[in-house]
Parts: structure tokens; C-alpha cells; sequence
């Protein structure tokens, strides 16, 4: 027997069910929850809708810190792709005069957390995305995909 969901806001939905599911019930997890994620929320997230309003201004630079493969599959529109383990290279090509609203996966990924510590202590204005970009897919906002080159 074979199972599918409907959409991708489907998976996302029930991702986050998991997540928080795992969050109430599993002592490990709310401990790693606890002291990686929470203890660094002083990283001031930003939110979808304060996201679109920064967009509508241009006032922010999009960074996907996903690789490549995932960044090439669909990205929020105007992103620019750096992965992780390649950022320091891109800081030249990050425009100074804006900030820098770094996302990935989702709200359990580390990349965003870590982009934005590596941004700011290179002296840069920079946030981090409270979501990721599965959510925004999912929550019907427009999406671009790259070709291989």
C-alpha cells in the first residue's frame, strides 16, 4: 500500500507536528532545544511577514546557507547562495549597506544560527529567518529554481 500527502504544506504541517511532539515528550530533545536553540535565539529572528516587509523596502539581502543541490531546487526569490563551509568566501560579494537575512531548512536547522554568528562577528548587520525555506514554500509565497550551470 502506497501513501502520499497532498502538498508540500502538508509535510511541513506535519514536520512541525513531530517536532513539537518530540519537544513535550522527549527529555533529550528539549534539552538540546534548550541549550543550542533557545540559547541562541538572541540572534533576534525575524519573521515571515517583517521578512516581506523588508523585501518590499529592499533594505536586506537574502542568504540561502543550504548547499548548492537544494539552493538549485528553489530558494526565496533575490536569495544569494553561500553555503556554510563556503560564507567566509562570500563575504565580499555581501553588499555592506544592508542587512543580511540568513535562512535554511527550517526552524531545526543550524545553519541560519551559525551564518549569523560568523556574520556579525565579521562586523555585518545580520538575522536569521525564524523559518525556513520549506515554510514559506509551503505557505504559497513565491519561490525561484536555478538551472545547473
Amino acid at each position: 500500500m502506497l501513501y502520499s500527502l497532498i502538498s508540500d504544506s502538508d509535510v511541513v504541517a506535519l514536520l512541525g507536528s513531530l517536532g513539537r511532539v518530540g519537544e513535550r515528550n522527549v527529555a533529550e530533545i528539549e534539552r538540546i532545544m534548550n541549550s543550542y536553540f533557545r540559547a541562541r535565539d538572541a540572534l533576534e529572528p525575524i519573521s515571515r511577514e517583517e521578512l516581506i516587509e523588508r523585501l518590499r523596502s529592499e533594505s536586506v539581502t537574502l542568504l540561502d546557507v543550504r548547499p548548492a543541490d537544494e539552493f538549485l531546487h528553489g530558494h526565496l526569490p533575490g536569495a544569494i547562495n553561500a553555503p556554510l563551509a563556503e560564507l567566509d568566501a562570500a563575504l565580499a560579494s555581501l553588499p555592506k549597506d544592508h542587512a543580511v537575512i540568513a535562512y535554511c531548512r527550517g526552524p531545526y536547522c543550524v545553519l541560519s544560527y551559525e551564518a549569523v554568528a560568523v556574520l556579525r562577528s565579521k562586523g555585518l548587520e545580520a538575522y536569521r529567518l525564524e523559518e525556513g525555506y520549506p515554510e514559506w514554500k509551503a505557505a504559497g509565497l513565491p519561490v525561484e529554481a536555478s538551472t545547473a550551470a
